[in-house]
């Protein structure tokens, strides 16, 4: 055993003290020969008896020491082993692959795996993928949820090359293998106050009735104020639910403070109170409408405020009849299935008109920007924003990039006439070089920036008008000097019409500019069948009056016999989906302006018994367009929402790129199915 273990290290040194400490007594000894003889034959046999005893017990222990201390080593190892696989933290290892290699005893009890459990680690952790593991880095970490316990999984890269180059069996040239430690942090605690605490914090809301004046005034006087206390009732009743409180600060307008836990529950119940307020009936002939905002996750109670406000300017803007639910990086929606109600009143339209004339009267040049591939409304609304301008002296120009079959007719006929400049028309390019500093830019017919005919200038001009009767999504124009959004509006050629009509009374309206906006609300309201008012029947009067003609509209809107066949074609390949949802594919070829056509084809599935919604997609600039009408029983404005896209509750669209016929049929069967299943529709 001597021979083949030898000690070496402090343990070498304090074993051979002894011998250490004789050397220097020899040398003690030598020195006191010279002092005294006899002294030094005393200390000289002391010696020699010191070096035989020291002999006699290091050869007699040396052997019990060696075996003592391979028996610790080899005891030390199966501690080290046994501590681990005792150790509370769940511990695996795993190999590159994230197959599980060994496991701990708590690894195994909160899997509940059996010990030897070889299988990869995505079995156990779905999230927890080959691509999750340390690679590039030593270092990963990644939260996982397991059986309603929320981990904290953290990862370390084991290099196997430095063990692999000290053992004597594999070689470890070019060697890369690693193991992948792999411990889990329980934070389900932590979890779960931190979820009670956030339950428990702020949210602000604001509800506002939307027809309040026109609710009272279809109603004796002796009953109105039943009919607010009533409202009122319903209101404080619903909100006392949820543990709030609703404090009413004017006659039609409550602040409401709930816990974010409870906004939870009235998301899932889909704020019930827009429907029940509708139940409130003592004769009166409009049911009450409700618009609610609410504000939470701010980093402040008034901002969450700010959030309020901001909400509930977005479900007024949306037509009202819903509730807004805004955080600082989501705005959710619900609601929003009534029809809105237009308003008698036609001071916001002479406030916005007086508002525009003084913004153009303060700038040099106007440019008028409506949505990509512009159709009748949005090309007559530009028209009749050029004509404002040129009444105030303003040079005004129409941004279009293409154009598209059903504005070219009106188009040709502007170019012909002699009043008209050529750079009347201009496109992007030619729009951002003419656009500056004192550059006042009109949007038409579109309120959502990414799908205007150039949204590079948004950028560019300071002042910007908005004007469209399409409601408002998240993503919004929010640098507008000024906004008018009317959704109960039939078309943004109506809302122009009315505009002119407060601008000036000097103000000249050519015959051709009154048959542009008049083709734009004859179009948009489907010849006056849908989405009309009493407004839509005047602002067509108005343009009758100056110069207006039903026969030269007509006949400028004829069909092509190719689209004509095109749109017969959509009509009878259509498919019912659930027997009450038209859908069908309007082909591109040889058509100018596919998307057109399909909307059209739309509007005619209409006039079939028993159909609720129709829905015609095309193929067009490597896009998939959907166009989506109905006449009054399906919201499609939220089906089309869900799709990124939006209008109207009866007309609406959205483009899908990097998509193709299959797939987009699909995806829309998929959302009305969800959203038929969650009640929205």
């Amino acid at each position: 055993m001597g021979k083949q273990v030898k000690l070496k290290g402090r343990l070498r040194v304090l074993m051979q003290i002894a011998y250490i400490l004789g050397a220097l007594l020899v040398v003690i000894d030598a020195m006191i020969y010279t002092i005294d003889v006899r002294a030094g034959l005393i200390l000289s046999a002391s010696l020699v008896v010191y070096f035989l005893v020291n002999i006699l017990i290091f050869t007699y222990n040396k052997p019990a020491i060696m075996n003592d201390m391979i028996s610790f080593a080899t005891q030390y190892g199966q501690v080290q082993r046994t501590l681990l696989r005792n150790l509370e933290l769940p511990y695996a290892l795993l190999d590159d692959q994230g197959k599980v290699v060994w496991t701990n005893q708590a690894f195994e009890d909160i899997t509940q795996k059996e010990k030897g459990y070889k299988k990869n680690i995505t079995t156990l952790f779905p999230a927890l993928t080959k691509d999750k593991l340390p690679t590039e880095s030593d270092y990963a970490e990644m939260p996982i949820v397991f059986q309603n316990s929320f981990y904290q999984a953290k990862m370390k890269k084991i290099a196997l090359r430095p063990l692999v180059e000290t053992g004597k069996i594999v070689s470890a040239r070019d060697y890369e293998g690693y193991l992948v430690a792999l411990y889990l942090f329980d934070e389900t605690a932590l979890k779960i106050a931190l979820q009670e605490n956030d339950d428990q914090s702020l949210a602000v809301g604001l509800i506002y009735l939307d027809n309040y004046e026109e609710a009272l005034e279809s109603i004796e006087e002796v009953r109105r104020s039943l009919l607010t206390a009533l409202i009122e009732r319903k209101i404080n009743k619903y909100i006392a639910g949820v543990d709030g409180i609703a404090k009413k600060i004017e006659k039609d307008k409550y602040l409401v403070v709930l816990r974010k836990k409870a906004i939870t529950a009235l998301k899932e119940a889909k704020f019930d109170l827009l429907e029940d307020v509708k139940t409130v009936n003592i004769g009166n002939e409009m049911a009450v409408t409700l618009s609610i905002g609410v504000g939470l996750d701010g980093l402040s109670y008034a901002q969450n405020y700010e959030f309020a406000r901001t909400s509930i300017d977005l479900a007024l803007a949306r037509g009202g009849d819903q509730a807004v639910v805004k955080t600082p990086e989501t705005v959710s929606y619900f609601g929003g299935k009534s029809q809105q109600v237009e308003k008698n009143t036609r001071v916001k339209a002479r406030v916005k008109a007086q508002a525009l004339k003084e913004i153009i009267t303060s700038k040099d040049k106007v440019i008028v920007m409506g949505h990509r591939l512009a159709d009748v409304d949005s090309f007559g609304a530009a028209v009749g924003i050029m004509c404002i301008a040129t009444a105030l002296g303003r040079k005004a120009h129409i941004v279009i990039n293409d154009i598209t079959t059903s504005v070219r007719p009106m188009i040709d006929i502007m170019k012909q006439l002699p009043d008209y400049e050529e750079d009347m028309i201009l496109n992007s390019e030619e729009a951002l070089q003419a656009a500056g500093n004192n550059t006042v830019l009109v949007i038409v017919d579109v309120n959502k920036p990414s799908i205007t005919e150039c949204p590079e200038l948004l950028k560019t001009c300071k002042s910007i008008v908005v004007l469209d009767h399409h409601r408002q999504g998240v993503e919004v124009i929010d640098n507008a000097t000024l906004s008018y959004v009317e959704p109960y509006a039939s078309s943004a050629c109506e809302m122009v019409a009315e505009i002119l009509q407060y601008v000036g009374e000097d103000i000249k309206i050519r015959n051709v500019e009154a048959d542009c906006l008049y083709s734009g609300i004859m179009i948009d309201t489907n010849n006056f069948m849908s989405k009309t008012g009493v407004r839509t029947f005047e602002a067509a009067a108005f343009l009758r009056r100056n110069g207006a003609d039903v026969t030269r509209v007509r006949k400028m809107f004829r069909e092509d016999a190719t689209e004509y066949k095109a749109k017969a074609e959509v009509v009878r390949i259509a498919e019912l989906y659930k027997n009450e949802y038209a859908i069908s594919v309007c082909p591109a070829n040889g058509l100018a302006s596919p998307t057109v056509v399909a909307a059209q084809a739309a509007n005619e599935l209409l006039n079939m018994t028993g159909i609720r919604a129709s829905f015609v997609l095309t193929d067009y600039q490597n896009k998939i367009y959907i166009s989506a009408r109905s006449i009054d029983e399906v919201n499609v404005q939220i089906i089309m929402e869900r799709m990124g896209g939006g209008g109207h509750m009866n007309i609406a669209g959205a483009q899908l790129e990097n998509s193709n016929f299959d797939d987009a049929i699909q995806l829309l069967k998929e959302t009305i199915e969800t959203m038929t299943e969650e009640g929205d529709i």
